[in-house]
């Protein structure tokens, strides 16, 4: 399991004992988070006195492979001057938590003895300072550390801090490139392994249709038994079925040999295949695999990382797609979805396989998943690429049950309104340039992705009932 690093501050101008205490009260403080927050581990580094030690501290999170971030508290004043090196020397996450031991004032007790054992609101000051003075992204977290409150936004950041360790690690395969003269889906693939760590590799469709070839009869009924013991069978076309089947082992294998965590496709390079792979990429998707369609490699690592960010959390995370509106004055809805792949951890139903003609590709009847969406709250997030930079946008949704039944739509149906609405909501997509293929989401929302923009350094936009006409002027319009 991953692990955070608690680094504790003071200095040793108030004795021995006041040290003990310190350390006595930062190894509770662990204990507690450790009962309270089961995704992470955590463990207590020797309290920062020195610049050595905070050196060696960061040093030793710097350079453990399970440490995804580091947690710092001052829990007396720290002279921040020692914290300099050290900090210079830290690449993991850092949350700098403005708390303290005690929740009240001993009022009848007090003394000048408690003021300088607990003075957090003078120590944090000063680390704050060298903080920003230093420029170093980080995450604030101000309260008592065992009011839920608190609890639950340094369990937001284990969760982030732990998706930016996945994504330094991540590998991409593209099979095929993005789809010709389409703009948003093409990319910066060294920038984005600059800032993100996603190592985007292009592999010959040749490459993967060898290894599927070499599929076994037993390997695909293996995997047939997955699909039924899972998914409604609502075909005839069985043999269409076993294809999807024969992919996804064949794409199995490929990935793990190497080692790759996310993968695009394109429906104009599929030489060799007789589908385009739908339940494949679907069911890939369901087991936290990373996809973009149409060589789309910036949505395909999104998603993966924003999956790993929302592990262990109740909702649904994954990639879709913009497709069409219902326009009706007051009650203006969206229909998402893809030709075949979208995830089914969005279904609402039991996914039923079926197998219906694909009008763009030029190859058999591909079998797909079809089902109605979920509903809830939610957020729609891309990425993009802005020539000298890259940009977030998140937008709050709402996903909503389809008004009326779609019989003849052979995809998955997802719904959702705009928020504040559909005239500002969609106009500000439209002005920050959000793409077409996008993270829908009701585990995260978007604080968890608004400190993932804050750690990485990614520019913003969010969109929500707090955006206004005035903000399209504001912030879209320059």
């Amino acid at each position: 399991m991953k692990k955070i690093y608690f680094m504790v501050g003071s200095q040793d101008l108030y004795g021995e004992e006041c040290l003990k205490q310190v350390r006595a009260d930062a190894q509770e403080m662990v204990n507690f988070l450790s009962e309270k927050i089961k995704s992470v581990t955590f463990e207590l580094l020797p309290t920062v006195e020195t610049s050595p030690i905070c050196i060696a501290n960061c040093r030793k999170a710097s350079n453990d492979d399970d440490c995804v971030g580091v947690i710092t508290w001052m829990h007396t004043f720290s002279p921040a001057k020692m914290w300099i090196k050290g900090l210079q020397q830290l690449n993991k996450p850092l949350l700098h938590l403005h708390t303290q031991y005690n929740e009240k004032l001993p009022y009848d007790k007090i003394d000048m003895d408690f003021m300088n054992l607990n003075q957090a609101a003078h120590g944090d000051r000063e680390y704050g300072f060298i903080l920003a003075r230093m420029n170093i992204a980080h995450e604030v977290v101000a309260g008592y550390y065992k009011n839920d409150k608190v609890v639950k936004k340094i369990s937001r950041f284990c969760d982030v801090a732990r998706a930016i360790a996945f994504s330094k690690n991540l590998r991409v395969g593209t099979f095929g490139n993005n789809m010709r003269d389409v703009a948003v889906t093409d990319g910066d693939r060294v920038e984005t392994q600059i800032q993100y760590g996603w190592e985007t590799n292009y592999y010959a469709i040749g490459d993967l249709v060898e290894v599927i070839n070499a599929v076994t009869d037993a390997e695909i009924d293996h995997k047939m038994d997955e699909y039924t013991s899972k998914y409604d069978m609502n075909t005839d076309n069985i043999d269409a079925v076993r294809e999807q089947a024969k992919y996804e082992v064949g794409l199995e294998k490929f990935l793990a040999n190497k080692g790759l965590g996310a993968f695009t496709d394109t429906f104009q390079d599929l030489n060799g295949l007789r589908q385009l792979p739908g339940i494949a990429a679907q069911n890939l998707m369901d087991k936290g695999i990373g996809f973009g369609p149409e060589g789309d490699y910036k949505i395909s690592a999104f998603s993966a990382l924003l999956m790993e960010m929302s592990k262990g959390r109740e909702g649904a995370t994954g990639f879709i797609e913009d497709y069409t509106y219902d326009l009706t004055e007051g009650s203006e809805l969206e229909l998402a979805s893809h030709m075949l792949e979208v995830p089914p951890a969005f279904a609402a139903n039991k996914p039923a396989i079926e197998v219906h003609p694909l009008g763009i590709g030029g190859k058999e009847d591909p079998a797909r998943l079809v089902f109605d969406g979920v509903t809830g709250d939610g957020i729609q997030v891309t990425l993009v690429d802005m020539g000298d930079h890259f940009r977030i946008i998140c937008a709050d949704i709402e996903l909503v049950k389809q008004p009326l039944p779609m019989p003849n739509l052979p995809v998955a149906r997802i719904m959702y309104r705009h928020k504040p609405d559909f005239e500002i909501g969609t106009a500000a997509w439209c002005y920050a340039g959000g793409a077409h293929h996008s993270v829908v989401s009701t585990a995260l929302d978007r604080n968890d992705i608004a400190m993932f923009a804050r750690l990485t350094g990614t520019e913003l936009v969010t969109i929500g009932d707090d955006t206004t006409e005035a903000d399209l002027q504001k912030f879209f319009m320059k």
